[in-house]
């Protein structure tokens, strides 16, 4: 983070979304078209494009300027000074409280250009408010010791610049050095001598360990900019806070190592990682959070930049392309991931998050630096309506009646089939939930009739199944029994009851007609022979059983003459 912490969280409640705060500071899509190579080469075609057009400031202008580019997010009549962090007016006032901080230090550089007051002793990129004092603390001190810590202050040799702006004072240098290289001014590794400055090791560590922020990347565009500053502006910018991921190329070699993948996912030989997350399926009007923490994480040595890009439905607390891994080992940043969906509303919604190793060097081998393949967090879940049962396919019917009419009583009866539907809904099949039967209750309880089953799951949309009752009456007379079927959606969020009744009504008779014990459909007077007959002979038949008791005897002949007389 850059100068302050205050700062910082005044940017994040003010640019809450990350793509749109960041994109206003870019740079025009042509600016760098032709920085397409690498090391020294590249270097000389970022002192082109930052020297095209470049319209050279005073530093004497910067008394001025700073209250513009430096202006303090929080107050715009203060601004934001180096190392200190502190905001004070941003009137010039004739450096009572602050003044015009060379970031390399006018004693490090050419005194005769331009009297001084131009060239990089005048450039606003090369220059920064100061507290007085602590610009005289200061003096002409390289910067140094890279895993240094903490605020500003004075190590001997080197000048910490302290945690908040070391990653803004390294890309200011990176930029002289390139911008003025004419002047002969030269970023080295160890003390500096002459008009070096350095350690360039330290400087490196610093830009991974502090990434360009808003306050930053606004800064670096108000400088260039005609529109937010229209009587200073230079029409020109720093490259290394636009396009960070050039340092390593430029400063260091073609032989980056970084490769970046996403923790707990499946991942390949070129450096592609990808981690899959479904929330599974919901029911409209449920709420289910979606928001995960995942592990992004840096194998190798060297340090890298890397973007975030949301796509579809994806949401990530993390966004852009100025983010950073640290030098010197392996190193991880843990990042909140999302998906936006409308719970009112059935639909698919899902989403990727797709993370980009920014190192454009090609030498470190298979997976590492411009070598290492994107990786992808992808995110899923399904919204669908209710399940909603029924005895009928085109119609909503939760009351079936069935009417057997005359069984016959010790008959099993004919199974009675019936189907039960998972309607869809509007939203179609594929949008609506599965249904599950939970069970039956029968009423009576004593009741002949079964179900073949009262228990099935995942019953899908536009689909159905077939069921049947079948028994044997074991009581005369007429009757009724009722099913309740509870029946639910698929097991998931927001899921819900529903009920089905199933009426069937029956009248239970004999299955012969007593008394006709010649059995030609009339109980007649032709039937007494065969009657005395079977009673003589002690022989059962169903039709001279009169009196029901399981027996032919001479019980049954009062039975018998009461039917035949009747």
């Amino acid at each position: 983070m850059t100068y302050s912490k205050l700062r910082f969280s005044i940017f994040t409640a003010l640019f809450l979304s990350c793509t749109t705060a960041f994109a206003q500071w870019d740079p025009p899509s042509n600016y760098y078209s032709n920085a397409t190579g690498s090391g020294a080469t590249l270097k000389s075609q970022l002192t082109s494009a930052m020297s095209a057009g470049h319209i050279q400031r005073t530093y004497g202008d910067f008394r001025f300027s700073a209250a513009v580019h430096d202006q303090d997010p929080a107050n715009s009549s203060r601004i934001i000074l180096a190392y200190s962090g502190l905001a004070n007016t941003s009137a010039w006032d004739s450096a009572a409280t602050w003044n015009r901080e060379h970031v390399w230090p006018q004693s490090r550089q050419p005194g005769s250009v331009n009297n001084g007051s131009q060239g990089n002793l005048g450039d606003p990129h090369a220059l920064r408010p100061c507290n007085t004092q602590v610009n005289s603390n200061r003096g002409s001190m390289p910067f140094g010791f890279g895993n240094t810590t903490g605020s500003f202050r004075d190590l001997g040799i080197y000048w910490f610049v302290g945690d908040m702006c070391r990653g803004d004072i390294a890309r200011s240098l990176f930029y002289s050095d390139t911008r003025w290289t004419n002047l002969g001014i030269s970023l080295v590794n160890g003390n500096p001598s002459g008009n070096q400055m350095g350690d360039l090791a330290a400087l490196i560590e610093w830009h991974y360990l502090d990434p360009p922020d808003e306050f930053e990347r606004r800064r670096n565009h108000v400088i260039y900019s005609s529109q937010l500053n229209p009587q200073y502006f230079t029409r020109n910018r720093n490259a290394y806070i636009d396009n960070p991921e050039f340092v390593w190329s430029v400063y260091v070699d073609q032989m980056n190592d970084s490769t970046i993948t996403v923790a707990g996912g499946s991942s390949t030989a070129s450096g592609t990682s990808s981690l899959q997350i479904d929330f599974g399926a919901a029911i409209v009007g449920t709420n289910v959070s979606t928001n995960q923490s995942i592990t992004l994480n840096k194998a190798g040595n060297d340090g890298t930049y890397f973007s975030v890009e949301p796509l579809g439905d994806a949401l990530s607390d993390v966004e852009g392309k100025n983010n950073a891994f640290k030098m010197n080992g392996p190193d991880s940043r843990m990042i909140n991931v999302s998906l936006a969906y409308d719970q009112q509303t059935a639909g698919n919604y899902d989403g990727a998050i797709m993370f980009d190793n920014l190192d454009i060097t090609t030498q470190g081998g298979i997976g590492n630096g411009a070598n290492d393949g994107n990786d992808f967090v992808t995110l899923a879940l399904k919204v669908v309506d209710h399940a909603n049962a029924s005895f009928d396919s085109a119609a909503d019917l939760d009351v079936l009646t069935v009417d057997l009419g005359d069984i016959s009583i010790g008959e099993p009866i004919t199974p009675v089939d019936f189907s039960m539907f998972n309607l869809a809904s509007q939203s179609g099949a594929a949008l609506t939930a599965k249904m599950d039967l939970l069970g039956a209750n029968t009423m009576p309880q004593s009741s002949f009739l079964t179900l073949s089953s009262s228990v099935f799951q995942d019953l899908a949309a536009d689909d159905f199944i077939d069921l049947s009752i079948e028994g044997t009456p074991t009581q005369l007379g007429a009757g009724s029994t009722q099913f309740a079927f509870a029946l639910t959606d698929e097991d998931i969020p927001g899921k819900e009851l529903q009920f089905l009744q199933l009426i069937v009504n029956y009248d239970v008779v004999d299955g012969f007609l007593l008394g006709d014990v010649n059995m030609d459909g009339v109980v007649d007077f032709l039937d007494i022979g065969p009657f005395i007959a079977l009673l003589a002979n002690n022989t059962f038949l169903d039709e001279a059983d009169c009196n029901r008791d399981g027996q032919v005897n001479f019980l049954d002949i009062a039975a018998f003459i009461s039917i035949l007389s009747a």
